[in-house]
């Protein structure tokens, strides 16, 4: 039913690769994620949420928010694009509520300033590309094992901060 990723492969010659799919299909997994940087640059942490089928909204945000202050118990700087549901007022009155928390929104129409785009851009383009799902809870299972094992990979989270300027002067 998704339709996949389709990048370049390798094939004996003369067999080329063929990927079947049932049909185009407009249902999705949203994700939110927060790639983590101690003060003293330690090892990245990944924290991520997955939605089947759903848009990332203002309470799914906050559940997420809540979810990030259980696991890291101190203060943080969020770094946000500025995506409408960031800016909610339900979001502004959970932070209000929690002044540990603080929000720097990166500048408008800037991607490339953000470090949780190439960390997409590599789960779309390595592991689940030339794949077609059968079903949504297939993608959705395998997105979360996937976005799982890069938890364990510190050099390539790392190498994501590292791809937007923000963080390229500290190697």
């Amino acid at each position: 039913m998704m339709a996949p990723l389709v990048r370049r492969t390798w094939a004996p010659r003369g067999s080329t690769p063929i990927i079947y799919q049932k049909t185009r299909s407009h249902r999705k997994v949203s994700a939110i994620a927060a790639l983590t940087l101690p003060p003293h640059y330690e090892r990245v942490g990944l924290y991520f949420s997955l939605h089947t089928d759903a848009n990332i909204t203002a309470p799914r945000i906050v559940r997420f928010l809540r979810s990030l202050t259980r696991q890291i118990q101190k203060p943080l700087l969020i770094v946000w694009d500025r995506l409408n549901t960031h800016r909610a007022v339900l979001v502004k009155r959970w932070l209000e509520k929690h002044p540990n928390v603080h929000i720097e929104f990166l500048p408008p129409y800037a991607p490339e300033l953000n470090p949780v785009e190439p960390l997409w851009g590599y789960l779309k383009g390595n592991p689940l590309a030339n794949w077609a799902p059968k079903d949504l809870s297939e993608l959705s299972l395998a997105t979360r094992y996937h976005a799982g094992r890069l938890r364990r990979r510190g050099k390539l989270l790392r190498s994501f901060l590292y791809a937007t300027p923000l963080f390229s002067c500290r190697k």
